[in-house]
């Protein structure tokens, strides 16, 4: 008689574990040798201005101390965040996970939250390189758990455009007593739309406004584990113009903070409804509802209307943790593809692919999974070069008087014309490279034994929050080039030529003298073609806006990479036996770049040249 098993039941097998945080793997190597060998910060930015108080070795020191809290206590809660649902009550409150709990709790009580904050509110005065590092650790860890983190991103937006009492009402609340925050922007029937919105503000008395409306895909706009939650909310006043123009930004507590300090009652804004995902599950992405039962108050943000202006400042900090939470998660599932190639054995090696007496090898010596783990290093590797680079120009900025100082003016431009690129390439970008990832597997990577699936299913969302990839294109191309004529660009790329020319085109790095040199005159021949068919239509840009985007990047990558190998080159010939590895990888990478994606932009700007509008005449029939 033969016995049915059970569907669910199979053959006992020995399973990878994720549950206790295997799936995080970090890169501090190569984070040192951004910062400390490439970047220099530790002569150019430690020990200056706002980051007096702050040297290379402790930097280095709270790096490493914090890669291994990340391993402990943020890492464990990354699986069950994904596995266990938020659960919306009555109350319109949402109850997390008990371990994501724990992880936030253990970020707070060890005073990491501070590390991106200045000293003059409490706190350790990092700077921009220094807390984006750490950040990549965190969102390389659970990146669930870094999204409920925003509290001090608000605070310092609050002490940078609060009116004096509104700082002294929030800014030591949210620091010490650790209160959520979030971002409030989309509406249902207004997506990126966001000058559509319907939210309807009308004032009460001095600078305390009522709110009115429905918003949507609102990240962590409710959980537990935190007495308070402060919502920037976008809102119209009544009379305002239509469009972003007429819009306002004001701070709306869940519970109402009287003057003092102190806590009042239940304001009137509601999570109402919590978004299923096919990825970040344990982050509530909310539907809030604004003075439905009782009313919702709020202040307007530094008692002026300028609201999308003043949320900039909130979003533009959003586009760069966009981009290096794509970042991270590549170099993440990088280094766990990397040692599965170590580890599995399959066929034998392919030159004796005939010869079935032939041991098994493992297959991180087979041809093709070398290639797709040197495209992801090398892209993983050269995107932390584009992170860090945009994170040292913000110092930058900062040490020559801040954000809008006439000083900083033209640091500032690079910032922002830096960020599509973080944001919309890296974004994009990664989730094509996490597919290679996952080939590295085979079949093993389409299951949950591994951690490459939910790597993607949670990295998707980048390329479609804070400004679609195309936006970011958009951006880059009327907003951040056009609007000063290219002055910004030909300085960015006067940069590049500038390492060019350092470099001996006989010498070592001669092939990547030529790919890159190459690859800048097919960019320049990109943006020269764009130019000359705006004359016919501006539909060219929304046609080839993306290719501009994605070849504009990849020549600042590849700069970044040819840069860090000028760098490898010298310090290995002093470097310890045990260092060469290290910087053979760094070569190895650039040559590769060099041979398999600089040579791509040659097409790129005959794909551009070449561009017509006959997909836009066509009937939407036809397709």
């Amino acid at each position: 008689m033969v016995r049915l098993r059970p569907a669910n039941r199979r053959k006992q097998r020995s399973r990878p574990d994720v549950s206790n945080a295997q799936h995080f793997k970090s890169n501090l190597r190569d984070i040192y040798f951004n910062l400390f060998e490439v970047l220099d910060i530790g002569e150019r930015i430690l020990g200056k201005g706002e980051f007096q108080g702050l040297d290379e070795d402790t930097a280095r020191a709270t790096l490493e101390a914090y890669a291994q809290f990340c391993g402990k206590e943020l890492a464990p809660s990354w699986v069950p965040g994904d596995r266990i649902p938020l659960v919306l009550d009555a109350a319109g409150d949402v109850h997390l996970p008990e371990a994501l709990k724990q992880s936030l709790k253990a970020h707070y009580d060890n005073e990491w939250h501070l590390m991106g904050l200045p000293e003059r509110v409490g706190g350790t005065g990092a700077p921009a390189t220094i807390a984006w590092s750490s950040f990549e650790l965190t969102v390389a860890a659970n990146a669930t758990a870094a999204f409920y983190m925003l509290g001090t991103v608000i605070a310092r937006v609050i002490e940078n455009l609060g009116t004096p009492a509104q700082k002294q009402r929030f800014l030591r609340n949210m620091v010490d007593r650790h209160w959520g925050a979030s971002m409030v922007l989309t509406e249902p029937d207004a997506g990126s739309d966001v000058g559509a919105g319907r939210s309807k503000a009308r004032h009460v008395k001095d600078d305390i406004w009522e709110i009115e409306g429905v918003k949507r895909f609102i990240t962590n706009g409710d959980f537990d584990g935190t007495e308070n939650i402060i919502h920037l909310v976008l809102a119209r006043p009544e009379g305002h113009a239509a469009g972003t123009k007429g819009l306002s930004m004001f701070i709306v507590p869940k519970f109402w903070v009287n003057e003092d300090g102190s806590l009042g009652e239940r304001n009137g804004v509601m999570c109402t409804n919590i978004e299923h995902k096919m990825g970040l599950k344990g982050s509530a992405t909310c539907e809030l509802t604004f003075g439905e039962k009782t009313p919702a108050r709020g202040l307007l943000v530094g008692e002026v209307h300028d609201g999308i202006r003043q949320m900039f400042h909130v979003i533009e900090h959003a586009r760069m943790a966009v981009g290096c939470k794509s970042m991270a998660t590549l170099s993440a599932a990088y280094l766990n593809a990397l040692e599965f190639t170590k580890l599995r054995v399959q066929g034998a090696d392919l030159a004796r692919a005939t010869d079935k007496t032939a041991p098994r090898v493992r297959i991180i010596q087979h041809p093709d999974v070398r290639r797709m783990l040197m495209l992801q290093k090398c892209f993983a590797e050269g995107m932390r070069a584009l992170c860090l680079f945009t994170a040292s120009i913000q110092d930058e900025v900062e040490l020559l008087g801040g954000h809008g100082s006439v000083a900083a003016d033209e640091l500032d431009k690079l910032n922002d014309l830096l960020l599509p690129l973080v944001k919309g390439y890296c974004s994009e970008k990664v989730y094509e490279l996490l597919a290679v990832s996952l080939q590295c597997y085979g079949g093993s990577g389409y299951v949950t034994d591994y951690p490459i699936e939910q790597f993607i299913r949670d990295q998707k969302i980048d390329t479609l929050y804070e400004g679609t990839t195309h936006i970011q294109a958009l951006d880059l191309v009327f907003r951040k080039i056009a609007r000063d004529g290219g002055q910004t660009l030909r300085g960015l790329m006067e940069r590049v030529q500038g390492t060019l020319g350092t470099i001996d085109p006989a010498g070592p790095l001669g092939v990547e003298h030529a790919a890159l040199s190459r690859a800048l005159v097919d960019l320049q021949g990109i943006y020269q073609a764009l130019l000359g068919k705006l004359g016919e239509s501006v539909y060219h840009v929304g046609l080839q806006g993306n290719r501009v985007l994605f070849a504009t990047a990849e020549v600042v990558i590849g700069w970044l990479l040819v840069r860090q190998a000028t760098v490898a080159v010298v310090a290995r010939q002093t470097a310890h036996a045990s260092e060469h590895d290290f910087y053979d990888g760094k070569l190895a990478a650039v040559r590769f770049y060099a041979r398999n994606v600089l040579p791509a932009l040659t097409l790129t700007r005959k794909l551009v040249e070449q561009n017509t509008l006959e997909v836009m005449e066509l009937s939407e029939s036809a397709f």
